[in-house]
């Protein structure tokens, strides 16, 4: 079951689901207001099936305005960075967040598989 059931956001299996679906109702974005009615209805649902107290009693309450100039914000997080001269240290530091993860040796592995297929498909594996 899901808070937001066309887009398939904020499931609702647990209790702790139920906590993050209420803390981030705001971030779902392009949503009507009926939707966040009924995905508001289904997350109190879930709350009192869950034995999750809920302080809010509409909607309302758990806010409407998801970030909307998320890149734009982000760009000006890089230029600032950028300014004073962070840059580098901030990507060696994801770099290594994902190298730790495993996260680039399974991008490395998908891409060259994708190599490996896009050759075969051209004849000259």
């Amino acid at each position: 079951m899901f808070a937001f059931p066309k887009q398939r956001k904020e499931p609702l299996t647990d209790a702790q689901h139920v906590r993050n679906a209420v803390a981030r109702f705001d971030q779902v974005i392009d949503v009507s207001d009926e939707d966040r009615a009924l995905a508001f209805a289904t997350i109190e649902k879930a709350a009192k099936y869950y034995n999750v107290d809920l302080s809010q009693t509409n909607w309302h309450q758990l806010g409407v305005h998801p970030q909307m100039h998320r890149q734009e914000a982000a760009a000006k997080a890089v230029e600032t960075k950028r300014e004073r001269g962070e840059l580098k240290k901030a990507a060696s530091k994801a770099v290594e967040t994902k190298r730790e993860h495993g996260i680039l040796q399974e991008a490395g592995a998908k891409a060259a598989a994708a190599r490996k297929r896009q050759r075969k498909g051209h004849g000259r594996a």
